[in-house]
């Protein structure tokens, strides 16, 4: 099976969303084991750890890493670069493939945060409704 050029594989961005919801969002919350992780890091760690809490950069990176982990690519089109490339072609293709991934890691962390404010309003509300019935 050929894959079509506007086929699109939302498996890398799909595992990077979830990495970087767990990691900046879940994990600092669940207790003190993991802040006191984060305290003990070598400082150039530690400055990652900081700096990357932006979802693109942190959707670039994490994007290069599960690429090689899984041979999977975001735009599977990339893996079919022009021949004058040379070596050049698997490191661009893979630069090329991050950022696009990075930017669906970027768009599904704006679009949970959109969704979660008026969901916990609606909830909020309607536990609120509940108690005034009772």
């Amino acid at each position: 099976m050929v894959d079509s050029p506007m086929t699109i594989n939302f498996s890398i961005a799909l595992m990077g969303l979830t990495l970087h919801i767990l990691i900046w969002e879940k994990l600092p919350d669940w207790g003190t084991w993991f802040n006191t992780l984060v305290d003990k890091l070598p400082k150039p760690l530690a400055y990652l750890y900081e700096a990357w809490h932006c979802p693109y950069c942190f959707g670039f990176w994490v994007a290069l890493a599960l690429h090689a982990l899984t041979q999977q690519a975001t735009l599977p089109a990339l893996q079919n670069m022009p021949d004058f490339l040379g070596v050049t072609a698997l490191p661009i293709a893979w630069f090329l493939d991050a950022l696009v991934t990075a930017l669906f890691i970027y768009i599904g962390s704006l679009l949970l945060k959109a969704l979660a404010g008026p969901a916990l309003t609606g909830h909020q509300k309607m536990l609120a409704f509940k108690q005034s019935q009772q």
